[in-house]
Order: structure tokens, then sequence, then C-alpha cells
């Protein structure tokens, strides 16, 4: 069901969240503009759901301004095993999250402004939205040096990447959406968008590395609330709309009914994990045996997030034929993920005899294959 914005939609949302009512003096003509106060990823990546589902957007485009907490977000087609690094993201909790658009792996945190351009889909226009925060970047500052490629990326003096987009395009409504590094904590973007993980084999989209900077480190002075509230000014300029910022809560079923179940789909395993497009792992490794070193190789394809095929092989002086296959056998169907390989692992052991050098070898074993999830 689509759901028009109106004046009773507008003051609702004013009314709720305690906006100052000097957005009303004039009627809303042609738009709104909407900032989050969630900084959860899942919830963030819901309303843009929500909107693009819900909301009849003709002659009423939106934009979105949102932040969220440390998150790596991958495009709809890719492989997050390919694309960062998740054991460190464990390790430090950051969050995983695959949004519903296409395009490359970015890194969220509090100093990345993340800005949705809602229309209707005669109305999509990428370039004209990246225009349009140039024009806000050199209000405040008309000395930067601010381009968009042919890409739709937005570079500074010409080398660094600040920006990176991604769109989704549906049968009536569209959407485009991008970042903009101001205080991004540059060490853990690379760190985290760097993939330890070799013998990967897929047709899943890569992203292309770029060097990137902050705006802040540019100009100490553009700051998130600085430029969010740039780009809010010349969106209303534009689309000769209020100048006004509404607050929304992403969790609020009164304005989004049904938001919570999008926001825990953005969050299943299936939807993350099992959504990467087929791939294989050929690998190996070494392992130490009366002072000489004996290669282990491991070959795993894996569909919907599952090992469909899984081929380890071993010396069989080091780890007898009988436990590589059923090793093999058992992975099989298996969700490819360090806990599931524990929980296998845990329950194998239990049904060989009792073997102490064996099982050290078969862990050593399940530790390299858990070092490749």
């Amino acid at each position: 069901m689509l759901i028009p914005f109106s004046m009773k939609n507008c003051f609702q949302l004013l009314c709720n969240y305690k906006v100052p009512a000097a957005g009303f003096k004039n009627k809303v003509k042609s738009g709104l503009i909407f900032q989050s106060v969630s900084s959860d990823i899942y919830q963030n990546l819901a309303v843009e759901d929500w909107i693009h589902d819900h909301v009849n957007l003709e002659g009423k485009p939106v934009l979105f301004l949102w932040r969220n907490s440390p998150s790596v977000v991958i495009g709809r087609h890719q492989n997050p095993w390919q694309e960062c690094n998740l054991n460190l993201m464990r390790e430090e909790g950051v969050k995983l999250a695959r949004r519903r658009s296409g395009g490359g792996t970015v890194y969220h945190d509090m100093g990345n402004i993340n800005l949705t351009f809602f229309t209707t889909k005669k109305k999509y226009d990428r370039m004209q939205n990246l225009k349009l925060v140039v024009r806000a970047l050199n209000a405040v500052q008309p000395q930067l040096d601010i381009q968009a490629t042919k890409r739709c990326d937005l570079l500074l003096d010409g080398q660094f990447k600040i920006s990176g987009t991604a769109s989704k395009i549906g049968r009536t409504t569209a959407y485009h959406h991008c970042t903009l590094l101001c205080s991004t904590d540059r060490t853990s973007l690379s760190s985290l968008l760097k993939s330890p993980y070799q013998g990967i084999r897929s047709n899943a989209t890569a992203s292309i590395p770029s060097i990137v900077k902050n705006l802040l480190e540019k100009d100490p002075t553009l700051t998130c609330e600085v430029l969010m509230n740039a780009i809010a000014a010349e969106y209303a300029a534009y689309h000769q709309i209020d100048n006004h910022i509404n607050l929304i809560n992403p969790t609020d079923e009164t304005l989004f009914p049904g938001i919570n179940n999008k926001a825990r789909e953005l969050q299943t395993w299936e939807w993350i994990y099992g959504k990467t497009p087929k791939f294989s792992i050929n690998t190996s490794f070494n392992v130490l045996y009366e002072q000489s070193h004996l290669e282990i190789k491991i070959f795993i394809d894996i569909k919907d997030g599952r090992i469909e095929i899984c081929n380890i092989e071993a010396p069989d002086h080091w780890l007898p034929l009988e436990i590589c296959d059923k090793l093999n056998s058992s992975f099989i169907g298996s969700k490819f993920c360090p806990n599931e390989i524990t929980m296998l692992t845990n329950i194998l052991h239990r049904t060989c005899p009792e073997d102490d050098e064996l099982h050290n070898r078969w862990n050593i074993l399940c530790e390299k294959i858990k070092g490749i999830m």
C-alpha cells in the first residue's frame, strides 16, 4: 500500500519528536528531509526499504540523512569473505550488513554521513544529486576542490575519494544513496576492508580500492553537523521546500508499520551470508610433523552460504583417510561459519575413539578451516 506524505503525516512526525513548529509556517510543497535518531545500521537500512516500498513519491522527493556506529556494509551482490576481514570484525564487534542496492563495500562510523535521495523512477538522477552535494559543500567552504566522476564518486583535490554511490531502482520508485567521509576512522576503514582470505574464486561484484580522505582533514570546521545542515539547506532550496530536518525514530511502528520486521530480516544470517553468490575456496597450508612440513589441501564450494562440496586432503599417515572422509561428509550442508564448524567438530570428537594425538591433529585442521571463514 502506498502511503502519501500529507500535512497530517508531517505534523505527526514533527510533534512526536518536538521539532520546532517554525517548519510549518508554509505548507510542504514538494518534499521532505528526514534525519534518523538511530545509529543502528539495520534500523536505518530498514527505513530505506520502508520508504521505497510504501511511500508515494510522485511530486514529493525525500532526502534521508543517517549515520551508524561502526559497521561494514556490502552491496546486494557481494561476497563478504572477499570484501572484508570478518575475523577482525568479530573481535572488534563491528557489524556486517548487506544492503538491497548494488555497488561496493563501505565502512560506516559516526564520522561518515549517509545520504539517501528518494524519487520516482522517472526522476532518478544520481549526477544531479551529487552536484547538489558539491554545491552544499562549496557553500560552506568555497575553496574546496570537489568533483563528481563518471562512476558517480566524489573526489577531493582530484584524487581522494570522499563519497561512493549505490542505488536501487524499483518499478515506480528509486533511491540513490551515497557516503560522505567527514571524520571517519581511516585506520579501521583500511584494516576492516581488507580481506585476509586466500584462494577465493567468485563471480560476485568486487569493490574497487580507492585512496580516501576525510573532509575534516582538509578543514577542521567541516563537522558532520555542519555538512548535514548545509546539504539539507541546498536540498530545500533546489526542491523549493522548507529548510527543515524532521527527526525520525526507525523503530516507531506508529510511523512505519512493519518496519521492525524489515530490520530483523536484515540481521539474519540467511540475508547477510546466505545471499552471497556461489563461490569456492581452493587453498592449502603446512603443518609441522616429525621435523618436516606436510601440505594440507582444502577445496570447498559454498552455495547460499552453505558448504556444498568439501574436499580436505591430508597425508594418510598424519590424518587417516577415514577421518578426512568423515570431516568432508559432515561439513556438507552446514553453514560456512566458525560457530557451526566448532559445533560439528565437537560432535565428531565424541564419535571417534579416544586418541589424544589424533584429536590434536583434528583440532589443528578445524582451526585452519575456521580461519578462512
